[in-house]
């Protein structure tokens, strides 16, 4: 892999999930160089919406792929969010 290229996470794992990335988000690489096995890796959203995180990805938990698709990123967030909203509506029942 290198710079530019455009990636896919193959797996879920709570390093990653608590800065918002999940299996299946899209990005891309940021820098040439791989340190200690991983990639600093941006996950964009569409139009000018904040990025959802630039952080590093073991080079085995990514898969490259031909073209980046950010609405993805967007749809997968938009799962993990209603999910939590869920789970605090369990935890604080409005009475």
């Amino acid at each position: 892999m290198k710079m530019m290229d455009c990636v896919e996470v193959i797996v879920e794992k709570n390093k990653y999930a608590k800065d918002g990335v999940h299996k299946g988000m899209q990005g891309w690489i940021c820098l040439d160089d791989c340190v200690n096995g991983t990639w600093l890796v941006n996950f964009p959203q569409c139009g000018e919406k904040d990025d959802i995180a630039e952080i590093s990805i073991a080079e085995e938990d990514l898969m490259q792929i031909p073209v980046m698709h950010a609405d993805m990123n967007e749809q997968i967030k938009a799962q993990f969010d209603a999910l939590e909203k869920g789970k605090k509506r369990r935890m604080f029942p409005i009475i």
